[in-house]
């Protein structure tokens, strides 16, 4: 069977299954606005997560290149030890 086939097939499934029938209700613009809120809060802290997670390493790594090229003179004169 074809992939195609099989997809048809599962979606013909489905629809037995779960019938679609008519929404007798109504949904205000309140619902939307709560929906595009949740999607661009959930799209938010995902790039925020990917953002921080990319972010420190490099900002890590380039501290540590700055001390390594600062000579010792100037890291004793910043560091009141």
């Amino acid at each position: 069977m074809s992939k195609n086939v099989v997809h048809a097939l599962a979606v013909v499934a489905w629809l037995a299954v779960f019938p679609i029938g008519t929404a007798d209700a109504y949904i205000g613009p309140g619902v939307g606005a709560g929906v595009i809120g949740t999607v661009l809060g959930i799209v938010g802290g995902v790039l925020l997560a990917l953002f921080s997670i990319i972010y420190y390493p490099v900002k890590r790594a380039l501290k540590k290149k700055r001390q390594a090229a600062a000579s010792p003179a100037e890291v004793a004169a910043k560091d009141p030890v």
